[in-house]
């Protein structure tokens, strides 16, 4: 709640409804009922089904002052995307409030410098029958190019399930296996970083065999895939999160 700035929280206040979508990313350190304490209003939640298919917003938004609220940035997300475009069609004024990125935050919690990064990846958990490798290939993509990747992990929030960063280790190693890419030895760095922006944060870094088994705590969980480090980056992952001595030696990380 720390993190809600005196603006966007003056806007809340002021709103007729408030509406909440807390799939696509949850609250860190806190839940919607501290949001409805802090404002003193409360919530009206929103699965992502009602907001992909539904007009409850769109439509209570022409009957008087209405917010829509989300962990995280809202527009990184296109379900949120798509919302504003409705209602902007509709001839409904809209204003954003921004909230901390995992897409910046995470590379500076790290000390990766986010030019460096490429085009973002998700994984998603595992099915019978479904275990799709095209994020392995985007990874490796980025890799080839010198360019880290930020790995986003599936959510299943109506289950309760939150993919790990040591599940996402165990998925990077079959993929490589499976492809051959030859990117995962037992010699690379992989980036694990958990509840960023909160006062529980953790980050960390370091072998394969290292992060299949690193704890990091509840979710939500990301993790980096970083191709060759400057040599500012392999100091700050030695600093920061634990990564072993030698990459900031080593010039041909």
């Amino acid at each position: 709640m720390d993190d809600l700035s005196p603006r966007a929280l003056s806007a809340l206040r002021g709103c007729d409804q408030i509406f909440g979508e807390f799939y696509t990313s949850k609250l860190i350190d806190s839940t919607p009922d501290d949001l409805e304490r802090v404002m003193g209003k409360d919530i009206v939640r929103l699965s992502r089904r009602q907001v992909e298919e539904e007009e409850i917003v769109i439509e209570a938004a022409k009957k008087g002052r209405v917010a829509f609220v989300t962990a995280g940035d809202t527009m990184a997300a296109t379900t949120h995307v798509d919302l504003r475009i409705r209602a902007m069609e509709e001839g409904l004024g809209t204003s954003l409030f921004y909230g901390v990125s995992i897409f910046s935050a995470c590379a500076s919690a790290l000390g990766l410098q986010p030019y460096k990064f490429g085009r973002a990846v998700t994984i998603p958990f595992p099915e019978p029958g479904f275990t799709p490798l095209s994020p392995y290939d985007h990874i490796h993509e980025n890799w080839s190019r010198g360019l880290h990747t930020l790995v986003l992990l599936d959510i299943r929030e109506e289950e309760g399930r939150y993919m790990t960063a040591n599940q996402a280790v165990e998925w990077l190693l079959s993929a490589d296996k499976a492809r051959g890419g030859g990117m995962v030895t037992p010699r690379s760095i992989i980036c694990a970083a958990a509840r960023v922006g909160s006062p529980t944060e953790k980050v960390a870094a370091g072998h394969p065999e290292k992060m299949l088994h690193e704890d990091m705590g509840p979710p939500l969980h990301a993790v980096v895939v970083p191709s060759k480090l400057h040599f500012i980056e392999a100091y700050a992952l030695v600093r920061f999160a634990g990564a072993p001595e030698w990459i900031a030696e080593d010039q041909n990380l």
